[in-house]
């Protein structure tokens, strides 16, 4: 059973253009809705969280009419990071959790993605039967049978709770000044108190959210302004957050970023030391450095790669049993604290490291001489097919062969956007500009 709605997040785009909108949200939840009432008994639930996005209030509004309309009860938590979502299905018995975000993206994007009973999102067929459901005619249920919806007022204090729960007991923030920026989106209340709570100083960004400023010029896409704080107040570190929290960049104290490969470098070697690294592996996709993979072959670990997004990498460690892992954009998964990327927890764990060890950011986050990588992106139009064609083909067989025994090349579509890839690793840098450059010119001229 084929795909074509879910892309490898969920649902997502353009609001109120296809397949964002109202009328297919409705579908969309009572076609989820239907899959998982399949036993026609009540009681079943649903929690759905959302950023603050502007559209987030529609598409709350339609999925709920769509999961009631099957006979779910639908418990809405309101703005809350995505972990928090994966986090309370679990907690609140619910058969299934929804988030409604585009994650990093601009505002004017939206999106939709479901997690199991398990707080696991759901795998390919679940999504592809979920598809089906709603390419047909959709049951509902019975009259006396139609769900309710009520607000859940306290489910961002108990994923505060549950973060602190991950910090080590005998360890505090006492003396740490932390710039955080939450990117306006749906950590801009938990993270900050988290924070606090802990006892660092903090200086808060980006936690104003009006509904159209969500990752605009903030959060782990755009890092200038946090690393400006970061230097202006002489803190100790910045955590940029995404518009869902569930991918986090770091800032050292002089404002250099650190990027999701050094942080899973860090964990990696720690929980090594720890005893606590799963068969002594770590979990990542084709998109990390091939610095990370030396750095790890030297200390005895072993590197799993996986298809590019984080569920990929989830999927990855369920089946081996291991529990690191993450994405070089800053999805680290740690299975011991919670079943997806979270960045909030991921910075903890950072913090806790500084706290142990002593040592500034700077320190920490330079486990590894990064091999140069060039990425470089290439928007097309709708339906054109770039990598089909025999120009582009052609300009990525040269380039591969320039690059044999010195590099690497990797050529994906985007799962969220309409984007090509085109990234490259290579220690000659006049020849890696050069080989994505070839492929980027043959990919526009097919766009």
């Amino acid at each position: 059973m084929s795909r074509s709605l879910f892309g490898t997040d969920g649902v997502r785009g353009a609001a109120n253009t296809h397949p964002m909108t109202a009328e297919l949200a409705l579908r969309l939840g009572a076609a989820a809705g239907r899959y998982f009432r399949r036993d026609g008994a009540s009681g079943h639930r649903v929690v759905v969280g959302k950023d603050t996005r502007q559209s987030g209030y529609m598409f709350e509004t339609a999925l709920t009419a769509g999961f009631t309309s099957t006979g779910m009860n639908v418990l809405l938590l309101g703005p809350i990071p995505t972990p928090a979502v994966a986090l309370l299905t679990q907690s609140m018995r619910a058969d299934v959790g929804v988030m409604i975000s585009a994650s990093h993206n601009p505002a004017d994007d939206n999106g939709i993605k479901f997690f199991g009973p398990d707080g696991f999102k759901l795998s390919d067929d679940a999504e592809a039967e979920i598809e089906s459901i709603l390419a047909g005619e959709i049951a509902l249920a019975q009259a006396e049978n139609i769900g309710r919806a009520r607000r859940i007022d306290d489910g961002q204090g108990r994923y505060i709770e549950r973060a602190k729960r991950a910090f080590p007991q005998d360890l505090r923030l006492d003396g740490i000044k932390v710039v955080i920026d939450c990117a306006n989106g749906a950590a801009y209340k938990v993270a900050p108190a988290v924070l606090w709570e802990l006892g660092a100083e903090v200086i808060p960004l980006g936690v104003s959210p009006n509904g159209r400023n969500i990752n605009s010029n903030c959060g782990s896409t755009s890092p200038q302004s946090a690393a400006e704080a970061v230097v202006a107040h002489g803190a100790d570190i910045g955590i940029c957050l995404d518009g869902d929290a569930d991918r986090v960049i770091l800032l050292d104290e002089h404002g250099h970023v650190a990027d999701g490969d050094q942080i899973m470098a860090l964990f990696a070697s720690r929980w090594s030391a720890d005893g606590r690294l799963k068969d002594g592996t770590l979990v990542a996709t084709v998109m990390s450095n091939l610095g990370l993979e030396r750095y790890l072959e030297g200390a005895g670990l072993s590197l799993v790669r996986t298809p590019v997004g984080d569920r990929y990498v989830v999927e990855a460690m369920r089946q081996g049993g291991w529990n690191l892992g993450g994405e070089q954009s800053g999805h680290i998964v740690m299975t011991d604290y919670g079943t997806t990327g979270d960045g909030l927890m991921a910075a903890l764990q950072f913090l806790a490291e500084m706290v142990r060890r002593e040592a500034p950011a700077s320190e920490l986050v330079k486990s590894f001489e990064t091999v140069p990588q060039l990425l470089k992106n290439v928007r097309f139009s709708p339906g054109a097919t770039p990598l089909e064609t025999s120009s582009v083909k052609k300009a990525v067989a040269e380039a591969e062969a320039a690059l044999t025994g010195k590099g690497r090349l990797l050529i994906r579509k985007s799962g969220t956007e309409p984007l090509v890839r085109v990234m490259a690793e290579c220690e000659d840098s006049a020849l890696l500009g050069q080989v994505v450059d070839d492929v980027v010119r043959a990919v526009e001229g097919a766009a």
